[in-house]
């Protein structure tokens, strides 16, 4: 081993880095780039479907036009979109608050990366190839079973290859997070957000399973004739139901607990407070996280459980409430008293607390399984289910971006560009999605490619179509926010925001090894009480020394591409039997490329400490 240090310029030189990096703060800005792609894409599916429900009897798209925007809607925002962007934050995140100098497995953290891209990507050129899938988000059977063309197909292979990536993300932080904590770094001087990213790690490790299995019975029984969903021949679709959901609902824990704790920090740091009753919130974190992997049964109420099941599980949704009230109170009470800073990340963030606790509201009522017969595949689900994603997730998202930003780049986006970016989004949301409530309780069904006139829903649903345009307004107005950044290009220091943890200590962006030596943790809010000692940097742990990384590699990218291949394969054999070539060579080179990974030594490299003397890394 040597020291393999050199920085490369040149557009060919940075492609082929980001192709074949592991460092974590590099894959962070590639999920950022491709789930931020996903989210445009998303976001516009969203807007034709407003265009198409903005006034009674429409024809702007065709019904079957409308059921595949409609579903590639909610598969993209959820698993193409929401995920990845979560992923961007616990990438650029969680190994520098635990004091990291990466990962545990950095070449799994790019090959979950390049799995869930090649998995959006497969999913996305169904639109190209005979049309998108057109069975919902949910994609229940007999429909999805039933449904002609290959759309469905496209959703089972392009879901199965991304949900692979989003695993094997999972089970690394859920490494990372108990492996390799620095020094001092005990389970409860952890920040907020590592916390609220371990337990989400978890789920994925439990909920995603169900899924894989899910869509491999649906594999089967659309592309090998397998009858695993099909009543006539002795198969269950309700059983579709209960492993889409078993994963299903653990899945919103998963998207908004990191953000949860993102809040937590963001309120911290701006209040210039220590969270009120960590402790508390921490208990909290992992009961929510606990509570709901069990009541994915509540989406279930109008199958026929019976009233036992039903009473359980509805008083088991109804306890999630608790914990979360504890999160809430223990926010409000963080910022009593405190010296507030209103910065954007801040904004987003005040702004969640009463937009997600309108959606727990909502989320109470249908957990009362006798109402949620009346409530049930109306626009109320529509209204509550975007109050938590949108209110909860995206805002987190929009928070968390703007808070990480100069960690990530080392620029800041612009206060002011920012506020305005938050005003018509967060209006334009309200607009959008408080009115579903009512659209839903009027018996608005939901999913209906259009509904007709003298029925009470023309102004509420142009209520609706209009927020949906603010909202819109409020995301271009962040992408500019983001490009004139990006142009302008002024540094700033390690430290912008005067903040409490240990990503703060270091210089922006951090240097490719992190830490030149790892620090001693000495509390809660590490760097903050080492502010409050005078000291302004942490304590090292250890002597300067030698630091070992891991060698980039292509491999990642190769395995995911042969699976990409394989897809194509294994969907159009049903059509041709002489596809099965192409799937067979798509797995050839996905085997050839863990063999290779498998025999060939992979020893990483040394920084000598000579060097690191010199500033190696530092900008």
């Amino acid at each position: 081993m040597s020291t393999a240090y050199a920085q490369k310029n040149g557009f060919f030189a940075g492609l082929w880095d980001y192709l074949t990096t592991v460092d974590h703060k590099k894959i962070a800005i590639l999920y950022l780039i491709a789930g931020g792609f996903f989210f445009l894409v998303g976001g516009i599916e969203a807007m034709l479907i407003r265009i198409q429900l903005i006034q009674p009897d429409n024809e702007f798209v065709s019904a079957g036009l409308y059921n595949q925007l409609l579903t590639m809607h909610g598969t993209t925002m959820i698993f193409l979109a929401a995920m990845p962007l979560i992923f961007t934050l616990m990438n650029i995140a969680v190994p520098l608050q635990i004091g990291a100098r990466d990962v545990a497995f950095p070449f799994l953290n790019s090959l979950g990366f390049w799995l869930f891209f090649f998995g959006g990507v497969l999913l996305n050129c169904s639109w190209f190839m005979g049309g998108a899938p057109d069975a919902g988000w949910t994609a229940y059977a007999p429909l999805s079973t039933t449904s002609p063309g290959h759309g469905v197909d496209f959703y089972v292979m392009g879901l199965q290859i991304s949900g692979a990536g989003t695993l094997i993300g999972g089970i690394n932080f859920l490494v990372t997070i108990i492996n390799m904590r620095a020094p001092g770094m005990t389970y409860m001087r952890m920040p907020l957000f590592t916390w609220s990213s371990l337990v989400t790690s978890v789920l994925i490790l439990f909920a995603f399973p169900a899924l894989t299995v899910g869509l491999f019975l649906m594999m089967f029984d659309r592309l090998f004739g397998a009858n695993f969903f099909d009543p006539s021949m002795g198969g269950n679709h309700v059983i579709w139901e209960h492993l889409f959901w078993i994963f299903g609902h653990p899945e919103v824990y998963i998207l908004v607990l990191p953000l949860f704790g993102l809040f937590s920090d963001i309120i911290s740091t701006f209040s210039k407070k220590r969270l009120f009753g960590y402790s508390a919130m921490v208990f909290a974190t992992v009961l929510i996280g606990f509570l709901g992997f069990m009541v994915w049964a509540h989406h279930m109420f109008t199958t026929g459980l019976g009233p036992v099941a039903n009473s359980i599980f509805a008083i088991a949704t109804m306890a999630i409430a608790v914990p979360t009230g504890i999160k809430i109170f223990n926010w409000l009470f963080t910022m009593w008293g405190g010296s507030i800073r209103m910065t954007v990340p801040m904004l987003w963030t005040v702004a969640f607390i009463p937009s997600f606790t309108l959606g727990g509201f909502g989320g109470v009522m249908l957990a009362a399984a006798a109402a949620d017969y009346q409530y049930h595949d109306t626009y109320f689900v529509v209204a509550h289910f975007h109050y938590v994603i949108v209110g909860g997730v995206v805002f987190g998202l929009f928070a968390g971006l703007t808070y990480w930003w100069p960690k990530m780049f080392g620029t800041m986006l612009n206060e002011k560009m920012g506020k305005l970016a938050f005003w018509p989004f967060f209006v334009g949301f309200h607009l959008t999605f408080f009115i579903q409530h009512f659209l839903g309780l009027m018996g608005m069904p939901r999913r209906y490619w259009k509904f007709q006139p003298d029925q009470g829903l023309e102004i509420g649903n142009l209520v609706s179509t209009l927020g949906a345009f603010l909202m819109a307004i409020g995301t271009i107005i962040f992408l500019i926010n983001v490009v004139m950044t990006t142009m302008k290009g002024e540094k700033v220091s390690g430290d912008p925001w005067d903040a409490r943890t240990l990503e703060w200590s270091i210089p922006s962006p951090p240097p490719f090894y992190n830490f030149t030596q790892t620090p001693l943790v000495r509390g809660l809010d590490a760097l903050w009480v080492e502010k409050r000692h005078g000291n302004g940097k942490m304590t090292p742990a250890e002597p300067l020394g030698d630091i070992h990384m891991p060698n980039n590699s292509f491999i990642p990218f190769m395995m995911s591409l042969g699976l990409f291949i394989a897809g194509f394969g294994f969907i159009y054999q049903v059509d041709d039997s002489s596809f099965l070539i192409l799937a067979i060579a798509g797995m050839a080179i996905t085997l050839l490329s863990m063999f290779v990974r498998s025999v060939k030594d992979d020893l990483g490299y040394h920084i000598h400490k000579e060097d690191l003397e010199k500033g190696a890394g530092s900008e």
